[in-house]
């Protein structure tokens, strides 16, 4: 008996599911899409548990009739294509005819329908892939499909799922940016008993964003519109022999034609034996960039719409990083809305089991088409400095800003006012002409004379020399050559001076953080302090915020926490993942001194704050914690949120660079460092001190 056999549908349809269903936002998706295909203007989605437990959508669509609502969920049941001429143009969201039998194979379902032809709908219940009921009811126009118990005969998925608030996060992200992509639908997303989104029509994008995110994101983006049409670019010419095969078939036809009076044939050019170009349409390019002050820490916060589908496309991200090359450093990422509407023969959607990649015919077009007109959308909306346009309207500026050699006292020379380019044609230089003026008044600058002085330098070993020695010496040949003698045998044969007593190498320990003596500081940022191990350099603020980190991880744990109470509430608008993320962390948030509750739909009343934060650096702590923890993939460990939360604290009380510090606050802070646990590196992993050993000065000046 052969080893090959054919697995089972149900098994089959299984094995589906783990490519198109991977989460519950995989379902909120493939559910979304098809409502949208439908033709709705009005989409309610309620989930429960983050999707685990309770997933329903409902929508005003089309609806289907009772034998469709039956095989919609065959596999590789659609009706959206039907050959394979229908894969080069797909303008659905959906088209496979998988999505349906993937979910209702790991899931419980139940689905309402009802098209506009019939007068009662259909009712459909599926438990893991048997249709358990079938019958008639009288339902609106539409469809409603409710998913309970997502994963539940595949204990093996249902393990991996992340917790309630991540998945929540995931869904409330996805139903968000199709809300942005459809301006003119109802979307509406309830967790519960708490309503995340609810975003009624609205005319354009712009109002979508300020109805969802609200005015202050709304102003730090820059709208962006852009349109290339699309020519033969990338694609082969047909051969020589082809060509010319058919110029004889176009010029037949276009003679044929003007017999009967005809114009509508398109003319050959006789130049290069083609037709005339064909029209390939265009591409349109439109949405939302931010500002290069906005910053975010990966590329989380790009979304890309290719004909209205969500993607993931690494071509279109990279163009979009090129545009803020030298605008954005290079490990930080912008907030990029990108809607690109194309023809849809030029771009293959069939990709991806999750239809999250597509492929541009013309690639290279499309890559450089958003590059530039990001580019020039960020180049048009940023102001000019005013010293650039200064300099640039006076070319001869004041010397100061050119010269540092040059006194205030020497601008009133009269040769300053002239121009820069005198009548001889030659260009001036005010300082050589201030120079030149300066001799022809019998003006000389002459050093002052140092007088000779017979005192002795000390060195080590015992060599004394005067100051004046070597006039001396070059006066009196006998003298030199006696010194000559007397140099021999007091040097050493080993060099100029002896060396420095060769130490051990020895890695720095708290004992010698405490021995340290400050002597100044570099540019207000850095420490320079020594001990009997070398040179010390302290970056202040990361030591600072090292301090502080511990400091209140142990209030932490006392619960005694230090928080001032503000003098007005400080209002946060939250997005929907914000909303699921602030959820799960209150508790944490007001452990660690903040008082914080819901004020509206979608925002937070903030009114007691960590001692030491500056009120204007709250909301940007806040969303400092709600992006990190959104980008977490693993479930809320509510230790990792406690070491978060102290050190966005931390950092934002800590003092900061180009702060001066007197010599007793920098002794405090050495002292303080060297009590901490992890002395070396802030809580986000920099290095906080640089040690030059003794050993190492000591190469540097070759002495070992």
């Amino acid at each position: 008996m052969g080893k090959i056999h054919v697995l089972p549908e149900r098994v089959a349809n299984q094995i589906a599911a783990g490519e198109v269903v991977e989460r519950p936002a995989s379902v909120v998706k493939e559910l979304l899409e098809n409502a949208l295909d439908a033709g709705s203007t009005r989409i309610r989605i309620q989930v429960e548990a983050g999707g685990k437990k309770l997933i329903q959508i409902t929508d005003n669509g089309c609806g289907m009739v009772r034998d469709d609502a039956m095989l919609a969920f065959e596999r590789h049941a659609t009706s959206k294509i039907k050959d394979t001429d229908d894969l080069l143009s797909i303008s659905t969201l959906g088209f496979r005819g998988e999505a349906l039998p993937s979910i209702a194979s790991v899931a419980r379902l139940h689905l309402e329908t009802r098209a506009e032809e019939e007068a009662a709908g259909t009712v459909l219940e599926i438990n893991g892939g048997k249709i358990i009921r079938v019958e008639e009811a009288g339902l609106p126009l539409g469809t409603s499909i409710t998913i309970r118990d997502l994963f539940f005969n595949t204990p093996a998925r249902k393990k991996f799922l992340r917790s309630e608030s991540t998945e929540l996060s995931h869904i409330a992200s996805l139903v968000t940016h199709y809300a942005l992509a459809h301006p003119e639908k109802h979307f509406e997303l309830h967790s519960a008993t708490n309503a995340l989104l609810v975003a009624s029509p609205v005319a354009g994008h712009r109002e979508r964003v300020y109805q969802v995110f609200g005015r202050e994101t709304l102003d730090q983006l820059i709208p962006l519109a852009a349109m290339q049409p699309l020519e033969r670019i990338g694609l082969p010419q047909p051969p020589p022999w082809r060509r010319v095969a058919d110029t004889l078939v176009r010029e037949t036809s276009s003679s044929k034609s003007a017999e009967v009076g005809s114009t509508d044939q398109p003319a050959a050019d006789t130049r290069t034996g083609v037709s005339a170009p064909h029209d390939f349409g265009e591409v349109r390019l439109h949405g939302f960039v931010s500002k290069p002050e906005i910053q975010k820490l990966n590329r989380n916060s790009i979304f890309i719409f290719v004909n209205g589908r969500l993607i993931r496309d690494r071509l279109i991200q990279h163009g979009v990083i090129e545009a803020y090359r030298n605008i954005l450093p290079p490990t930080v990422f912008p907030v990029v809305l990108l809607f690109i509407e194309m023809p849809t023969a030029e771009v293959d959607v069939n990709v991806h089991p999750s239809k999250t990649e597509v492929r541009f015919r013309q690639q290279t077009v499309i890559h450089d088409f958003v590059r530039e007109s990001v580019r020039a959308a960020l180049m048009k909306a940023r102001p000019v400095p005013q010293f650039l346009t200064e300099i640039g309207a006076q070319p001869t500026a004041r010397l100061g800003l050119t010269s540092h050699g040059v006194t205030e006292p020497g601008l009133t020379n009269p040769s300053f006012s002239q121009d820069a380019n005198s009548s001889d044609g030659l260009q001036r230089v005010p300082w050589r002409d201030l120079s030149e003026s300066a001799a022809a008044g019998g003006f000389a600058l002459q050093a002052p004379t140092i007088p000779a002085t017979t005192a002795h330098l000390e060195f080590e070993g015992g060599i004394a020399v005067g100051a004046n020695a070597a006039i001396s010496l070059a006066r009196d040949p006998q003298a030199t050559i006696a010194h000559q003698a007397s140099a021999q045998q007091t040097i050493p044969d080993h060099g100029c001076a002896p060396p420095i007593p060769q130490e051990s190498y020895t890695p720095p320990t708290l004992e010698s953080l405490r021995t340290l003596r400050p002597l100044g500081q570099i540019r207000n940022s850095f420490i320079l302090a020594v001990n009997e191990d070398g040179l010390w350099i302290i970056d202040q603020h990361v030591a600072h915020e090292r301090v502080l980190f511990e400091r209140v991880l142990r209030q932490r744990q006392t619960q005694q926490v230090e928080s001032q109470r503000l003098l007005m509430p400080l209002v946060i608008e939250l997005t929907p993942a914000q909303q699921a993320i602030f959820g799960d962390i209150a508790d944490e948030l007001a452990r660690n001194g903040f008082e914080a509750e819901p004020f509206g739909a979608r925002s937070v009343a903030v009114k007691v704050a960590p001692a030491g934060v500056d009120a204007a650096q709250i909301e940007h702590m806040l969303n400092e914690i709600f992006e990190q923890l959104t980008r977490e993939d693993q479930a809320i460990n509510l230790e990792a949120v406690r070491t978060r939360i102290a050190a966005s604290i931390a950092c934002h009380a800590a003092i900061k660079v180009n702060m001066p510090l007197e010599q007793n606050k920098m002794e405090w802070l050495l002292a303080e460092l060297a009590k901490t646990e992890h002395p070396m590196t802030c809580p986000h992993g920099r290095p906080v001190v640089l040690r030059y050993s003794m050993q190492d000065i000591q190469k540097a000046f070759k002495r070992i």
